[in-house]
């Protein structure tokens, strides 16, 4: 028998992870069967089970990818000098989100932030999947405290500030908008870049601009 090459596991693990991820957004977690993800992927259940126990397992590996993906981009961002402003890398991180998963829903929505709102719920009741994106949101929350330590050396902002406060706020940022885009439509990284911008722009009254 032929031996399968790591490339075309590497690819069927795509393969069902994207087509999974795109029937979480488009119907729910709980209203999604693995029938559904099954028929989505034009594949037998033998070749999904393979890879992934069920659609928890299947949530799981999305959600860890996903900040592993956000993470390894605030890291790099960490080691340029000067980082990044918010305003830039901000719209920087979620462009690249949507290279590396374009897929969009029957009306052309970018799925991800209803994905992102499906796992949210589903944090609720899953103590699994709670833990899973606990460690996830902590890993990110550091890499934007790193951010924020570069900033401070490059002289952007006073020593004392809070480094995990701005973190806890610039990760709020996206989850605001990603609320917002799932739930009113709309752009991301423009609208956000621009909103950000004003508000680093706001000075208190008598200081000039």
């Amino acid at each position: 028998m032929a031996r399968v090459s790591q490339e075309h596991l590497d690819a069927r693990r795509r393969q069902i992870l994207d087509g999974a991820a795109l029937c979480f957004a488009r119907n729910g977690f709980h209203a999604t069967s693995m029938q559904d993800v099954l028929k989505e992927v034009d594949l037998s259940a033998g070749a999904v089970y393979r890879y992934f126990g069920g659609k928890e397992e299947l949530i799981a590996a999305i959600v860890t990818e996903v900040l592993d993906t956000v993470r390894g981009i605030y890291e790099q961002a960490a080691r340029e000098t000067p980082p990044p402003t918010p305003d830039v890398l901000i719209p920087r991180t979620l462009a690249r989100m949507r290279e590396a998963r374009p897929a969009t829903l029957d009306n052309g929505e970018w799925m991800f932030p209803r994905l992102m709102i499906q796992v949210w719920t589903e944090t609720t009741r899953s103590p699994a999947m709670a833990a899973t994106l606990s460690e996830g949101y902590q890993n990110v929350r550091a890499g934007w405290a790193r951010i924020v330590e570069g900033y401070k050396d490059a002289g952007m902002m006073p020593r004392d500030a809070d480094a995990d406060a701005m973190a806890r706020a610039m990760i709020a940022v996206v989850q605001g908008f990603a609320a917002q885009i799932a739930l009113f439509g709309g752009t991301f990284e423009e609208s956000v870049g621009d909103g950000l911008r004003a508000l680093m722009a706001v000075r208190p009254p008598g200081r000039d601009a």
